[in-house]
């Protein structure tokens, strides 16, 4: 199980690493509109299965959710220390 801030050193290691192949790496470099409308389709999704779904698969929408959100801010340069000092 990770937390939102293993999630995070993950993805900023790959985005310092540049693995082959990442998704995360392609996430960020498709950019801030490319990673707000998936932000807006994941937002979307969570609500519907706050709706309708079980637990459990809102849950899994609410991770990728938080997924895309790290891409976004890993794009726009913010850190979670930036997201924290609102919270």
């Amino acid at each position: 199980m990770k937390s939102f801030d293993a999630l995070w050193v993950e993805l900023a290691t790959k985005m310092v690493d540049r693995p082959e192949g990442s998704g995360t790496v392609a996430a960020v470099e498709a950019g801030v509109h490319s990673i707000g409308k998936k932000i807006l389709e994941e937002a979307g999704e969570v609500w519907l299965a706050a709706e309708h779904e079980p637990d459990e698969a809102l849950s899994q929408e609410i991770s990728q959710l938080i997924y895309h959100l790290q891409t976004l801010m890993l794009a726009r340069g913010l850190t979670p220390d930036d997201i924290y000092r609102y919270l």
